[in-house]
């Protein structure tokens, strides 16, 4: 933590790139680190974890190796996304939200991604995937689950 703390300057303004670092390195944000951010920043715990909480992009939580996202936007919603939804959970035996016990994948839903016009969207690892159905959808995390 401190290798990364002495990378940026005492200023509140560099908490997000921080935040954004720390959560690279870990795959989340623990706990731990929050305290160490306060005392470098000179900025309250309470703060961070408004920070935190309100941003999706970070978490608390370690999420899998594997991170999947459906867009669940009105064009994605009208084109299926909703089942598409249901599918990965019933497939990982999870629901949105949560990361899989051997933590291969964690689960969320965005109200949008942007891309709506190729709708259903779902990325996985940073891979955007089009025109998704329930049985392209399998096909790709199969393809996921092969990886280790």
């Amino acid at each position: 933590m401190d290798i990364i703390l002495k990378r940026y300057k005492t200023e509140r303004k560099e908490l997000i790139h921080i935040l954004h670092e720390v959560q690279k390195e870990y795959g989340y944000i623990p706990v731990e680190s929050v305290s160490a951010i306060s005392k470098y920043l000179r900025i309250s715990e309470s703060e961070i974890f408004g920070i935190l909480t309100f941003y999706k992009a970070f978490t608390l939580e370690p999420r899998g190796k594997h991170h999947i996202t459906i867009c669940m936007g009105t064009a994605c919603h009208i084109r299926g996304a909703p089942k598409i939804l249901e599918e990965v959970q019933r497939q990982l035996g999870i629901d949105a939200g949560e990361t899989t016990p051997d933590r291969m994948f964690s689960l969320e839903t965005v109200n949008c991604l942007g891309c709506c016009a190729i709708g259903p969207v779902a990325v996985i690892d940073g891979n955007y995937y089009s025109n998704i159905t329930t049985k392209k959808i399998n096909s790709i995390i199969k393809e996921y689950k092969k990886i280790e």
